[in-house]
């Protein structure tokens, strides 16, 4: 199992343990983890688990790629930075444990 901290816009930690392959969105989920609401069932169609990946996990995470569908759903989101991404587009491998995700005030 590979642990993943979600954040709140608040500052609440949750650290939760998903299995190597599942998506941050799934460990998200499978969790309870407020405000990762994923409605479009993990097929980058809806923005609505968009999440901030912490500066020192961006690099092993990938940053956004600007021509892609998952840039093309985060520009319409809310609050969106350097380190914006999609939790369904994060697919969770051993070298992610301990990643770190803060999840933004609000999705919409």
């Amino acid at each position: 199992m590979v642990k993943v901290t979600f954040v709140s816009s608040k500052g609440t930690r949750r650290e939760v343990e998903v299995a190597e392959g599942e998506t941050a969105r799934e460990a998200a989920l499978f969790n309870d983890v407020p405000g990762i609401d994923g409605d479009c069932g993990g097929v980058c169609a809806c923005a609505t688990c968009h999440v901030h990946v912490d500066p020192a996990w961006i690099d092993k995470v990938g940053r956004l790629a600007d021509d892609s569908m998952e840039s093309d759903l985060l520009q319409f989101a809310e609050g969106t930075s350097e380190y914006s991404r999609l939790a369904c587009q994060i697919p969770i491998m051993p070298e992610l444990d301990g990643l770190v995700l803060h999840v933004p005030e609000q999705q919409y």
